[in-house]
């Protein structure tokens, strides 16, 4: 089972990665390290003086970080196959890769510990904080630079298996989580959100040293996507690229809006009005029994566990920790208006919600009718 670096900051949670990734050149991560430690005025800053920068003031880039090591680990990955693409990188406000650009943009906020410290307050979590995370990204958006590099969208075969390029780009996409029809990489089953994005899963899937991607997904129809990408790129191996533009596209160099205003945009975007039809569910895991009025009240018990059982849910589930927290603020206040308290033993009662609200949001995303649409 892999091991997640704890703190890519240090040398040993650069060390502690997953049994597929491998590190080279110690002596290196120390230089990394010492590079990555440039200092910038807004470090000290409070978050409320931070959210009021300008993203183009943080002056961050790629190089002389952390993201150099995960970038030359991709590069050897993409030269053991044969591929002469190596995609350029930069910082931008985000994950992506602009069509037609063989290259990745990467968000701000992995650049600086200050930065990825800001990010887990505002959004909950680091997406691409471990050094496992961010290759296994880095790997998707490699497919796209990789299509972009030798337009394989152009391809008959590659249409009639992934489907059209040029279909429409949703801001939310419905995923059936029991499809087989899909390799499964990034969370929230992202390959089934458009057929770029089913491409870059599969590539991704395939590029992974060791993946065993022939036994993984044996007796899948996902697996003549995973053969067809074996078979596409043996042909395009040693191959220059189609396009070959080093075009940066939004750096954070040109980005004007503040932090505040980035964040509250992202914000909005995973915003969640939760229903509220938990008191039944509420009422069987605390009680409101006049016997139990000394125990702990239901609403702090959640509170204090909330982070922990949050963490959990979003891992087993891939829903967003934002949405979820949207769900415990609503359970609290119902079990603050229903004078709930929580008697018994914590550990159970830890194991128990953790099973309602995994429930719950399992419900919402392969309930019969009603499953939930995911934001792109």
């Amino acid at each position: 089972m892999p091991v997640r670096a704890r703190d890519p900051w240090s040398l040993g949670g650069l060390l502690q990665v997953t049994s597929y990734d491998t590190i080279q050149g110690i002596g290196s991560y120390y230089l990394w390290m010492s590079m990555s430690r440039r200092k910038h005025d807004w470090e000290k800053l409070s978050d409320e003086q931070l959210l009021k920068q300008r993203l183009s003031s943080l002056r961050v880039k790629v190089e002389g970080t952390w993201l150099e090591g995960c970038l030359s680990a991709l590069n050897e990955e993409l030269q053991a196959r044969g591929i002469r693409l190596r995609p350029h990188a930069w910082i931008s406000s985000e994950w992506f890769s602009p069509a037609n650009v063989p290259g990745i943009a990467m968000p701000f906020y992995l650049a600086h510990p200050r930065l990825m410290k800001l990010e887990k307050k505002m959004m909950l979590e680091v997406e691409g904080s471990t050094w496992s995370e961010c290759m296994a990204i880095l790997r998707h958006e490699t497919g796209h630079a990789v299509q972009h590099a030798y337009q394989l969208q152009r391809r008959r075969r590659w249409q009639q298996l992934f489907g059209p390029s040029s279909k429409h780009y949703p801001l939310y996409y419905r995923p059936n989580p029991a499809s087989r029809r899909y390799v499964q990489h990034l969370r929230r089953w992202y390959a089934q959100s458009h057929p770029d994005e089913d491409f870059a899963e599969t590539f991704a899937v395939w590029l992974r040293p060791r993946s065993n991607w022939r036994t993984r997904y044996a007796g899948w129809p996902a697996l003549k996507k995973l053969e067809y990408v074996d078979e596409l790129m043996a042909e395009i191996a040693g191959e220059r690229p189609l396009v070959t533009t080093r075009e940066r596209v939004d750096p954070v160099s040109r980005l004007s809006q503040t932090l505040g205003e980035h964040y509250q945009k992202k914000q909005a975007f995973y915003a969640f009005t939760p229903p509220k039809t938990y008191d039944r569910d509420l009422t069987r895991l605390f009680s409101a029994d006049q016997r139990h009025r000394r125990a702990q009240p239901a609403a702090a018990f959640i509170r204090r566990h909330r982070a922990q059982v949050r963490q959990l849910v979003a891992r087993w589930t891939g829903e967003n920790q934002l949405t979820l927290d949207a769900v415990l603020d609503d359970m609290i206040a119902r079990c603050r208006e229903l004078d709930l308290r929580a008697p018994g033993s914590e550990r159970k009662l830890v194991v128990n919600f953790t099973i309602l609200l995994t429930a719950k949001t399992m419900h919402a995303l392969f309930g019969p009718s009603r499953r939930k649409w995911i934001a792109l």
